[in-house]
């Protein structure tokens, strides 16, 4: 606590050996944030200057690269500061505006995948309404609530408990994420409640959704020809494996902020650098190289620098 200026400060925990390995964490995380914002920005480019890409799906791919990059620069600059200095501190204003971001990006990641997963059954069970039902002004409302909800539910939430009586100042983890309510004096159980509801309408019941769309849409390529079903696998089969990796992920950061388990600062340490390393990178690999219409496209522009 700064008694002069009435800030209170937070300890991360969560490092391991920070002191005998500092150059080497800062190196690894900024090679990997570089890449992060290279290879999303890239395709999200691609997308933007390519007009045979202006469509809903390659829209919401555009969308999520976005949240990565926003993602990542929401985490990683501190994080490449702590690896640096000989504390690893963060304010406590500081850190509720890190948790915001962290949440309601990876809300918002569940929405668009929804919005997605939507987009994909309209356009292989209902072919002949496509056009009619995505149009630009659908899409465009799409983005902005999966966006806008997330940023509110997340918000209430933390403007719920920003006032809370802190009795600890170490933070068991190397980002401010839900595991700092357990810095609180008292848990609140109208935080834990109203979490717990932004919770099953954040996660669960977008990925029910997900999966319903998907099993239709498998439904109806079962009994289509083998170029429609080759055609729906090319599409869906990267959404799928985003929302899968994107889900364990997630759901290991819930698990870990509920439960009271002692897990080794080894395998926490881990764990978090999967959240903000593997899954940003993971995105523009999948659709970069899954996609075929972004791969071509990609090719073509590697291509062109070899030759230049």
């Amino acid at each position: 606590m700064d008694n002069e200026l009435n800030v209170t400060y937070i300890t991360f925990d969560g490092h391991v050996e920070v002191q005998q390995y500092r150059y080497l964490y800062f190196v690894i995380m900024f090679t990997a944030y570089i890449l992060i914002i290279c290879s999303n920005s890239t395709i999200v480019g691609i997308i933007m200057i390519n007009k045979a890409l202006h469509e809903p799906m390659y829209i919401f791919i555009a969308a999520l690269l976005i949240n990565s990059v926003l993602y990542s620069t929401a985490i990683y600059p501190k994080l490449l500061i702590d690896f640096l200095s000989e504390k690893q501190i963060i304010s406590y204003s500081a850190c509720l505006f890190q948790w915001f971001i962290y949440y309601t990006l990876g809300i918002s990641e569940f929405f668009l995948l929804s919005a997605m997963a939507y987009d994909r059954y309209v356009s292989i069970c209902k072919p002949l309404q496509y056009p009619t039902i995505m149009r630009k002004k659908t899409v465009y409302i799409f983005l902005i609530l999966s966006w806008i909800l997330p940023a509110c539910q997340v918000s209430v939430g933390i403007l719920l408990s920003a006032n809370d009586k802190l009795c600890y100042l170490i933070l068991k983890g190397i980002i401010c994420n839900s595991t700092v309510q357990k810095l609180h004096c008292v848990s609140s159980a109208v935080v834990n409640i109203y979490g717990l509801i932004v919770f099953v309408i954040a996660v669960p019941l977008p990925v029910l959704f997900i999966l319903f769309t998907y099993t239709r849409i498998l439904i109806i390529t079962y009994r289509s020809s083998r170029e429609v079903r080759r055609k729906a696998a090319q599409t869906c089969l990267p959404h799928l494996l985003v929302l899968i990796n994107f889900s364990c992920l997630g759901t290991y950061d819930v698990l870990l902020a509920r439960l009271e388990t002692n897990v080794p600062k080894t395998v926490r340490l881990i764990m978090s650098l999967q959240m903000i390393l593997y899954h940003p990178l993971f995105n523009p690999i999948i659709y970069g190289l899954k996609m075929k219409d972004i791969y071509k496209h990609l090719k073509r522009l590697f291509s062109e620098d070899k030759l230049n």
